[in-house]
């Protein structure tokens, strides 16, 4: 059964796409830690980012700097973290995260975006790549 990161790589389930190319996807999070919490993924599926063979590795890891230098031109804030936990959903996935404080990170405060919000969070991210 296919998951459901694969069901919005193939257009079976909506998002807001920030970036692709023929290996790699990154769209908003929508239940986000901060404005701006993006996801970056491997098209294929695979389970575990350490299973993952070194070139597509290393692949998503370049295509998700990319994402995070548009995220930081694009949301005010003093960094951009990285997370990898995986246990939500069974495909490899690369958090990015505005920071402004630890607790931005900590996968327990939330904040709530309108569907306009994050569409245009999404327009003005995807500009600044």
């Amino acid at each position: 059964m296919s998951s459901i990161f694969t069901k919005i790589v193939n257009g079976e389930i909506p998002c807001y796409k920030i970036a692709e190319d023929d290996n790699y996807f990154a769209f908003l999070d929508i239940n986000p830690n901060a404005k701006g919490h993006t996801l970056c993924i491997p098209k294929f599926e695979i389970d575990k980012i350490f299973d993952m063979d070194e070139a597509h590795y290393l692949g998503l890891m370049h295509f998700s700097r990319k994402v995070a230098i548009a995220l930081e031109k694009t949301i005010p804030c003093n960094r951009i973290a990285i997370s990898v936990i995986g246990l939500e959903v069974p495909h490899v996935h690369v958090h990015l995260i505005p920071l402004n404080t630890m607790d931005d990170i900590r996968f327990q405060k939330k904040v709530t975006l309108s569907k306009e919000e994050f569409e245009n969070l999404a327009q003005e991210i995807r500009a600044n790549l």
